[in-house]
């Protein structure tokens, strides 16, 4: 009743990354039906009543027994909540998910978190398994009464599988890649190896001294107290999130920027992100700088793979630009996406995903000094009348960091809900302050708002 993790897969459960989505919400919940929506959902997905467990020389997943699948978690509190699921782990061995509803003491602010193993999901999966509980949700309040209930949760309300009932696991994603010939990805994979080796770049260094540092003041754009339960790990340090949020009218105007230049939204992310990180490298000149993009597969596979299909399906591109500490940022978003496009031109998305094995005895193919993500534009949840989402938010988190590195890629995770597009900047606190993040944040908005207000003709691209 296992099924063995593939290569890709494989890597995750090293990384120890999980996503992280919330929605806070106003009205009344019905805990009863959210807990059942949430068993139905669990129910229909096998890899999300499952646990890693070690196979051979690599993992497996393995059915949980029916009294340790994860149910959902009620809660009283406030935003304090938010903070100790962030910094709460998924340990390898456990439920490789976990969904939380707090809500406040009046009873009608409430903040739904569920959090998923990377091992099982991406983006995009995680965005639509937390869209469908609330589908589910609202199916059963809707509909009323227990007959109803008991429809939409399925299996889940009769106990536990029979034994010999093996799961319909998904296959993983490397199984469904395109034919291709072995000396083909060999001779790619040399060809990435040597680019790292002629074009290495910079990374960030930390503004933590090595040891306990605290950081006086906070603001409502970042995550996380000092205080709050779990979030400390070993070293000190907890995941904080800053945050950067332009409202529809600032998100229109930039994406209507990108149309006049030829360029993606996500182009011009990368390149405002990117400017912000040379500054904060010292010297003068151009410096060479990495941009690692996730890409997504679902929809590049032929037949397109289903959002709600619970495997990480997502490989990664990575570029090296010289960027000056005077770089404009239009020229970076046109060089961006002009090799972003020819990236998957060329179906190197492809042969990316079959070098993944390679990424543990060579952790450079993916070195960056950003990582920008690239969701794009993705609904929310759909609810029943007398609740309104008030924020949605997708962060992603990691057990393991390492302050004893000096220096490392600076994330900004960059998602559209509802028309608005919102970045958010992930970090721990014994690497990177809180207000340092404040500032590249700041540095970040700043060349967003300055692209969003270009009106004059536009830079050709730097090749």
């Amino acid at each position: 009743m296992h099924r063995p993790l593939c290569p890709v897969e494989t890597l995750y459960v090293g990384q120890r990354s999980r996503a992280v989505l919330s929605c806070a919400l106003r009205g009344q919940v019905d805990a009863g039906a959210l807990s059942a929506a949430f068993d139905a959902v669990t129910q229909h997905h096998p890899t999300l009543r499952a646990r890693i467990v070690p196979d051979g020389q690599g993992f497996a997943l393995r059915p949980l027994g029916e009294d340790e699948r994860p149910r959902l978690i009620i809660r009283t509190g406030g935003e304090e909540v938010y903070a100790a699921e962030l910094n709460t782990p998924l340990p390898v061995g456990g439920p490789l998910s976990r969904a939380v509803l707090v809500s406040a003491p009046e009873g009608d602010r409430h903040l739904f978190v569920l959090v998923v193993d990377h091992t099982i999901t991406d983006g995009h999966s995680s965005i639509a398994l937390h869209n469908a509980v609330w589908d589910h949700y609202r199916r059963l309040v809707e509909g009323g009464g227990d007959e109803e209930r008991t429809a939409v949760a399925g299996p889940a309300a009769h106990g536990p599988e029979e034994e010999d009932a093996l799961p319909h696991w998904p296959r993983p994603v490397s199984r469904e890649l395109p034919d291709a010939d072995p000396a083909d990805t060999a001779a790619y994979l040399e060809r990435r190896v040597e680019g790292i080796r002629r074009h290495p770049v910079e990374l960030v260094p930390y503004d933590v001294p090595r040891g306990p540092a605290a950081d006086a003041g906070r603001d409502p754009g970042s995550a996380g107290t000092d205080a709050s339960p779990g979030a400390e790990q070993a070293d000190g340090g907890h995941i904080e999130v800053c945050r950067l949020g332009l409202d529809e009218e600032r998100t229109g105007r930039l994406r209507r920027t990108a149309r006049r230049a030829g360029v993606s939204v996500h182009a011009l992310v990368a390149a405002a992100v990117l400017t912000a990180a040379r500054r904060r490298l010292e010297g003068e000149g151009p410096r060479t700088l990495g941009c690692l993009s996730p890409v997504d597969l679902r929809s590049r596979l032929s037949p397109p793979l289903p959002a709600l299909l619970m495997v990480p399906a997502v490989t990664t591109q990575l570029q090296t630009l010289d960027v000056a500490e005077d770089s404009d940022p239009m020229v970076l978003a046109r060089t961006v996406h002009a090799r972003l496009r020819d990236f998957l031109d060329r179906g190197d998305q492809y042969r990316e995903m079959r070098i993944t094995p390679e990424i543990p005895g060579n952790p450079a193919l993916q070195l960056a000094t950003v990582i920008v993500t690239n969701m794009g534009v993705v609904p929310g949840p759909r609810l029943p009348a007398g609740l309104r989402a008030t924020d949605v938010r997708l962060v992603p988190a990691r057990e393991h960091y390492f302050p004893q590195a000096g220096r490392s890629p600076v994330m900004a995770c960059v998602v559209s809900f509802e028309g608005r597009l919102a970045i958010e900047f992930p970090h721990f606190t014994a690497c990177f302050s809180p207000s340092f993040m404040r500032g590249f944040r700041d540095d970040v908005l700043a060349a967003l708002l300055a692209l969003a207000d270009v009106t004059e003709p536009l830079p050709t691209p730097a090749r």
